[in-house]
């Protein structure tokens, strides 16, 4: 039971990922308890900005960092920060952008709906979106030559959603950035390693807070200090309409604090995933394997091959049963379409895995 079933609505097992759609991540009793604590006091809000600031270039090797209450909105107030910079009545001014350096180039394949569009993010912040190349193609003629005086930035989208072939590389991205004297942003929301992008480059980075760090719902910038103290001042303009809260910082700073990548056990994902993997494939009409993450992360999930004609259901069907049911069970369904569903170890609680194989059993009239 949890504080949402004593509300009277649904539990739900999550086997989807760290999604916004389900509440993203499950927060650990430490992150749990300071969050607590920081509803019950008072604090200077520009000081906590800056010191959240201070951590998160620690934890990220930046030069400094800007905490913001979710990825989507560090999008925004990146874009922002590269078009109005520090300057108030530019700030002010925004999201109407008219006068001002405003175009921000991206790779027409990066330009992906993550729940939210990605286009709109930076619309928001008063940029313009210019796709360049095509849906699988990019070449760096297409970057280059959509660069004028009216560029304001470039952005890159590491993400699973974005297409992951055709594309320019990163490291071509703040090669042209830097060459024509332009920052590179770089949405990493879901990106586990902290420190990578930055290495590489990037100006600005962006992560989600509650994805990987399993922290409150918030985000972060990372990136250079002229351009960060430029992120900063945004709160003075659209930024106050997404401003983060005092107990999300906190939250931010200890899930920051406490987190390792490298401490991640991907030998108990795989494992749970292949025990998983091994019931499922006594049930007729399926065939299950672990498969790694689409976009290279070290995230190991259970793939389930539906045969619709043997199974009974689509796999469409399968997750649409399973969605609907008490407990509501969130399968990844990205390629449900082409008979694929998959399993996510990553936000399952203790014998929540059972009750997945148990349900799917179900669905199929016991499958055996």
């Amino acid at each position: 039971m949890s504080v949402y079933t004593d509300l009277g609505l649904k539990e739900v097992i999550n086997a989807n990922g760290k999604m916004t759609i389900l509440g993203v991540s499950a927060a650990s009793e430490t992150v749990a308890e300071q969050v607590k604590q920081a509803l019950k006091a008072y604090v200077i809000i520009d000081d906590l900005i800056d010191y959240t600031g201070k951590v998160i270039a620690e934890k990220t090797g930046a030069e400094s960092g800007c905490p913001t209450c979710g990825a989507a909105s560090g999008m925004a107030i990146a874009v922002a920060a590269c078009i109005a910079g520090k300057e108030l009545t530019k700030i002010e001014q925004l999201p109407d952008s008219r006068g001002l350096a405003n175009e921000i180039i991206l790779q027409k394949g990066q330009s992906v709906n993550f729940g939210g569009n990605l286009a709109q993010m930076i619309k928001v912040g008063g940029g313009i979106p210019v796709e360049v190349g095509s849906a699988n193609k990019v070449e760096p003629e297409h970057i280059e030559g959509a660069i004028t005086d009216r560029t304001a930035a470039l952005f890159y989208v590491k993400s699973h959603h974005a297409v992951q072939k055709g594309m320019q590389s990163i490291e071509t991205m703040v090669q042209i950035a830097h060459n024509h004297h332009l920052p590179l942003i770089l949405d990493a929301a879901a990106e586990e390693d902290l420190k990578r992008y930055i290495k590489l480059g990037a100006d600005l980075v962006i992560y989600s807070g509650a994805k990987a760090l399993s922290g409150p719902t918030s985000g972060f910038i990372a990136g250079k200090s002229d351009l960060i103290a430029a992120c900063k001042m945004q709160y003075k303009g659209i930024g106050r309409a997404m401003k983060v809260s005092k107990e999300a910082m906190v939250g931010l700073i200890t899930a920051l604090e406490q987190y390792d990548h490298r401490a991640m056990d991907v030998s108990r994902q795989k494992e749970e995933m292949e025990k998983v993997c091994n019931a499922l494939n006594q049930v007729k009409g399926l065939t299950c394997y672990v498969a790694q993450d689409e976009s290279g992360r070290e995230i190991f999930r259970a793939e389930i091959k539906v045969d619709s004609r043997i199974a009974g259901l689509t796999a469409v069907e399968l997750e649409r049963q399973l969605r609907m049911g008490n407990p509501a069970i969130y399968l990844r369904s990205y390629y449900s379409n082409q008979g694929l569903l998959s399993i996510d170890p990553r936000p399952l609680l203790e014998g929540q895995a059972d009750t997945i194989i148990a349900e799917i059993k179900r669905c199929l009239n016991g499958g055996l």
